[in-house]
């Protein structure tokens, strides 16, 4: 005993020296190896019990379990029968004696121990395991510590690690279904019994307003008068012990409810116990209590019981999340609502005490929000199933949940609820378009709660209702999706307010036009304020009042102008005639306040808070164009409307747009209202396309403008925008206009000169302006190369889609600048910033102009760049240049890829050169570097070479493979062929996940289209080597999210050859695995089953993979020497 007296000391030392401040981490290194080293060896662990019994330091507790953690874990199979029962018999005796005393950290380690050695050895050599727990449970004494192991046990046992067969992990969730009906009982009795104990003792309050609860909204919700009774009883005060034992109880149903089925063990008297605690969340007078009788203890008390509370809407939510729902649960789920239901209606009620948000504000957090989770839940998976009981009133329902929502006390709350608002417009849309039918019944049913729901989404995000929420509202942070709170606000607004739209568009528009009418008249009433100063322009309204009323209404204004742009989709196609005097007073009344805004040049105007006045001027009338934008789709029906009645109205709507327009395609006006005012006149000359549009003077200005050399040259984003509206307007065909009345030749001509005049600069630069004797800076260079290129690039990208007419004047326009384009290549080929310009533009021309650049020209392009993309030069760009090295090599595999891609025979001859360059020299290059750079458009490359030409390696005829039957064709270019699915294959050996998936896809799809998998060359020598290599990913686990797809890969490989496959290549697997002896492997053969379906081959490959797994695990943690019979 004295050594184990010493050691104790020892242990105990170290672990105090280790956790001390003043221990450097070299002697902490030290201090571990020598622990780690005391817990492999064989008896370590009765050192451990001794240890356990004797000390009361926890850092040596806690060692202690971790050295019999491991021992079960990891080493259970050699340790001897006699020391497995003496441990068996030991620890849980510990536990019962010390339970009171240890930590709760020590005592739950202790549980876990106990509970992984049932998990080895129940029922067969550990038969009371179980029986052990529900005894615990039964005896009052012992009850939380029994709940403590059942918890545990539904933790480790339901869904265990990867360190179990698949059979035993199969054989533990049967032996625990037969125990479900036993422990919900028991639960249920102990909830029941600490309900009923504290019920008989509470005093009943003397009624009050929160007493009498039972409304109609009630008897409706709950048929049985008896649940209402039982729900309205005063919730009773329970002792700590009590509140204990009931959070464990519900912290167990919880888990249990997480993995069992639905079925007829969840009993009613069950549910409603559940509700009853649920109860404790939104019972504001139990929490007033505590805080009255004013001791800390109480406080605590208090927050317990909302815990409560918050515990038993978890187990409420775990049910609701389960979406397949036997026959006979159906009616739990109407008594679950209804209960629920009454809940809310408890949490929503009006008094003279309370209003509902001060109500809310004193429930716990966490309450509230597993309170949200059970209504989301209960309109995405449920409400379906629900509405169609005639007991169930929905639409008091709607009511309770209007209420609920608009009295969130915080923003994430009432964001989660218009989430829910969202997903019941989605149901209600889906179910009208399933039923036309009956969709005026339907929207009759809920007509009033959707327009009360608009009403106050309207009233939300104005600052005229509620102003004190909405400047509370970040404007300036961005999140992840690079908007600000106070964006992200408004956005999940308006989108309620559009599927409102959807279905009541004339309710909608009457509740948003007039709103936004108010707004405006504030606006246009503005001119009248403008006094002219010896400075300029001002606006003459000064007192702090008005100024801080003016920013509302212009705050206002702009959301309003945001909703009525998001509107805009409900006015066009088949509803375009009905809804066309809406839309038009819409349109009429944004064109007048765009011009309005440009005429008085608000955004250059002198305020008396120019930090909050100028930037709000500058917003609306941004948001004044990018609402009319918005209807660019609404003008271009009404554009083939007017075409066949010619009506002024249209053309007077399109000239003052422009008129508004123009005056802010200059430099002097702030980026956001120029880049607005740019967007309008690329939908105009894009979406709209009217004929007239290029004659009206406005349009002309810009034209001179933006060709003008000496003018200033607008921001890049706004130049780009600009060129391609004036572009667009030459090159697109005119609607509803026969190809003779286009005017092609006049427009081919102002198109020539309108490039010509882009690129004039730029046309002008020689190959030897890189050199060192060059006239002109590299920098300025550089600047012209960017700022053409750039232009040209989006002017042909928006062209690609188009007619032939149209893209042939553009690239007759465009041919002498890609001709200088391509004779500057080689000169900058080292500077890397410029070939990536240069290379994005012509693979924009590759991807949208190839058939008119005409071949000889696309040849020559392409033996350029084959021919500047040495090896040395790649190398350089790869490994040298970092980010924009191997952008500049991945855009030049992006051309090949539309090379490659190309039908016919044209491009065929480059074939051998493009698949030598790939394979030769950038696949070398790339092979072994971790990084992803490069490899994806590598891989797409040789992919789309194989899609595209499949005949180049396999030449096969119809009439051949009649002839000859299931003939092989014959194989051309073998050596390509075997190298690229080689590359494949090494591709699935590294960690990229995202490479994998991508070339995973292309294997299979190869397979679909072209029976890639069934090719003699690839059956006969690369088959099973493909089927390894993923078996081997599945056993390292290296990328366990694309199990599935690994899986179902395997399946089609194998099924190629299913005999080949049970016969040869299993048994040779399972051979060359080391880490298993000779009898681990005939199991793992044994179970292999030789089904010949997806489901159960996949099922079969992950049990071969788990098990495998898992008895290498086993072996590892063997002492040296065991003898395995």
């Amino acid at each position: 005993m004295a050594s184990e007296e010493a050691s104790l000391r020892a242990l105990e030392s170290l672990m105090t020296e280790f956790f001390h401040d003043c221990t450097t981490n070299e002697r902490k290194r030290e201090i571990e190896e020598l622990l780690n080293n005391f817990a492999q060896q064989i008896g370590a662990w009765r050192f451990c019990l001794y240890f356990l019994s004797s000390t009361r330091n926890d850092y040596v507790m806690m060692y202690s379990l971790t050295v019999f953690e491991n021992l079960i874990n990891k080493m259970w199979l050699g340790v001897p029968s006699q020391d497995k029962m003496e441990i068996r018999s030991c620890l849980p005796k510990l536990l019962l004696a010390h339970h009171k005393t240890l930590p709760y950290f020590i005592r739950n380690k202790l549980c876990k121990v106990i509970v992984d050695i049932g998990r080895q050895d129940w029922p067969m050599f550990y038969h009371d395991f179980f029986t052990n727990i529900l005894q615990l449970i039964q005896s009052p004494v012992t009850t939380p510590l029994g709940l403590i192991m059942l918890k545990t046990t539904s933790e480790e046992l339901a869904c265990p690690r990867e360190d179990l067969s698949v059979a035993r992990k199969e054989e533990l969730r049967k032996l625990l279904l037969d125990q479900v009906q036993t422990v919900l009982g028991l639960l249920t009795g102990i909830l029941e019994t600490v309900w009923d104990k504290h019920s008989v003792t509470a005093a009943t309050p003397p009624p009050s307003p929160t007493s009498g609860e039972s409304g109609d909204l009630l008897s409706n919700l709950l048929q049985s008068p008896s649940s209402a009774k039982l729900l309205n009883q005063p919730i009773p005060i329970l002792d700590a012990e009590s509140e204990y034992i009931c959070s464990l109880a519900l912290e167990c149903l919880a888990h249990l409810f997480s993995w069992i089925p639905l079925s007829a063990s969840i009993t009613p008297s069950l549910l409603t116990t559940i509700f009853h605690f649920a109860r404790f969340g939104c019972d504001i007078r139990a929490r007033k209590m505590a805080s009255v009788n004013g001791s800390s203890q109480n406080c605590v008390l208090g927050q317990e019981r909302g815990r409560l509370g918050v515990l038993a809407m978890s187990c409420i939510n775990e049910l609701m999340s389960k979406n397949c729902v036997p026959m006979e649960f159906e009616e739990y789920l109407l008594r679950m609502f209804q209960q629920t239901f009454y809940l809310l209606q408890k949490i929503t009620k009006d008094n003279n005490a309370h209003t509902v948000k001060s109500r809310l504000e004193e429930l716990d957090e966490s309450y509230i929000e597993k309170f949200t989770d059970f209504l989301r839940l209960f309109v995405s998976v449920h409400l379906r199933r629900i509405e169609s009981y005639s007991q169930f009133p929905v639409v008091e329902f709607l009511t309770l949940l209007f209420k609920y929502t608009f009295h969130q006390p915080t923003h994430e709350g009432y964001f989660s609820c218009l989430d829910i608002w969202t997903l019941f417009l989605d149901y209600l849309t889906s179910k009208i378009k399933s039923r036309l039918g009956d969709k005026e019944a339907v929207l009759n049913r809920y007509e009033d709660a959707l327009v009360l729901l608009l009403t106050e989404v309207l009233n939300r995000i104005q600052f005229r209702y509620n102003q004190a929420q909405l400047e509370e509202l970040d404007d300036e942070t961005l999140d992840d999706d690079q908007q600000t709170e106070w964006q992200r606000y408004l956005r999940q607004s308006l989108e309620v307010v559009a599927k409102v739209m959807e279905l009541l568009p004339t309710h909608a528009f009457s509740t948003l036009f007039p709103v936004l009418q108010d707004n405006l008249e504030v606006y246009l009433g503005l001119q009248q304020f403008i006094v002219t100063s010896g400075s300029g322009p001002r606006l003459n309204i000064t007192a702090e009042n008005d100024c801080r009323r003016l920013h509302c209404s212009l705050r206002d204004l702009s959301s309003l102008l945001q909703a009525a742009g998001r509107l805009a989709e409900y006015f066009t196609g088949d509803v375009f005639a009905a809804r066309f005097s809406d839309a038009l007073t819409v349109v009429e009344r944004l064109v007048k306040v765009t011009l309005y805004g440009s005429q008085i040049k608000l955004y250059n105007i002198e305020t008396a808070v120019p930090s909050v006045l100028k930037p709000d001027l500058i917003d609306v009338h941004a948001q004044s164009l990018a609402a009319l934008q918005a209807y660019s789709h609404w003008l271009a029906q009404y554009c083939s409307e007017a075409h066949r009645q010619n009506t002024q109205q249209f053309v007077s709507l399109i000239s003052t747009t422009m008129d508004a327009i123009t005056p802010l395609i200059t430099t002097k006006v702030q980026d956001k209202l120029l880049l607005s005012a740019c967007h309008l006149l690329v939908s105009l000359a894009t979406t709209v396309r009217p004929v007239f549009l290029i004659s009206i003077p406005a349009v002309q200005k810009v034209f001179n403008r933006i060709t003008d050399a000496s003018a200033q040259r607008l921001v890049d984003k706004a130049q780009v925008l600009v060129c391609r509206a004036l572009s667009n307007i030459l090159l697109l065909p005119w609607p509803n206009l026969p190809e003779s009345e286009q005017q092609w030749p006049v427009r081919s001509m102002n198109h020539a000169s309108l490039i010509s005049a882009l690129s004039r600069d730029y046309r002008s630069l020689k190959p030897t302006a890189v050199t060192p004797q060059r006239k002109m800076p590299l920098d300025d260079t550089k600047v012209i190369i960017h700022q053409t290129l750039s232009v040209l690039e989006d002017i042909v990208e928006n062209i690609s889609g188009e007619s032939t007419k149209s893209r042939q004047i553009c690239y007759q326009s465009l041919q002498e600048s890609v001709q200088v384009s391509l004779a500057l290549f080689p000169a900058f080929i080292h500077q890397s910033d410029v070939t990536d310009e240069m290379l994005s533009f012509f693979l924009t021309l590759f991807r949208g102009l190839r058939v008119q650049m005409g071949v000889p020209f696309t040849e020559q392009i392409i033996q350029t760049f084959l021919n500047m993309f040495t090896r040395e030069q790649l190398a350089e760009s790869i490994l040298h240049e970092g980010s924009t090295g191997c952008r500049v090599v991945e855009k030049f595999l992006k051309i090949l890829q539309v090379v490659v891609q190309e039908p016919g025979q044209v491009f065929k001859p480059f074939l051998p050169s493009i698949i030598a360059l790939c394979m030769e020299q950038v696949y070398p290059i790339i092979a072994e570097r971790p990084s992803p750079d490069v490899k994806a458009e590598l891989f797409e490359l040789l992919f789309r070479t194989l899609h595209h030409n499949w005949r180049y390696f396999f030449k096969s005829t119809v009439l051949a493979s009649v002839q000859r039957g299931m003939a092989e064709e014959q194989m051309e270019n073998q050596p390509q062929f075997s190298a690229i699915m080689q590359a494949f294959g090494q591709s699935f050996l590294q960690p990229d996940i995202h490479l994998f998936k991508q070339n995973l896809f292309y294997l299979e799809t190869l397979n679909t289209k072209q029976k890639l998998y069934h090719k003699k060359i690839f059956r006969s020598a690369m088959l099973f080597q493909f089927v390894n290599v993923l078996l081997q990913v599945l056993v390292c686990r290296s990328h366990d999210l694309l199990q599935e797809d690994i899986g179902i890969a395997i399946y089609n490989m194998a099924s190629v050859d299913f005999d080949g496959f049970f016969t040869a290549f299993l048994p040779e697997f399972l051979t060359s695995c080391d880490g298993v002896d000779a009898n681990q492997k005939n199991v793992l053969g044994r179970n292999f089953k030789m089904d010949r379906d997806l489901p159960s081959f996949t099922q079969n490959v992950h049990r071969l993979v788990n098990d495998l797994r898992y008895y290498r695990l086993c072996n590892d943690s063997l002492p040296p020497g065991t003898v395995k019979l």
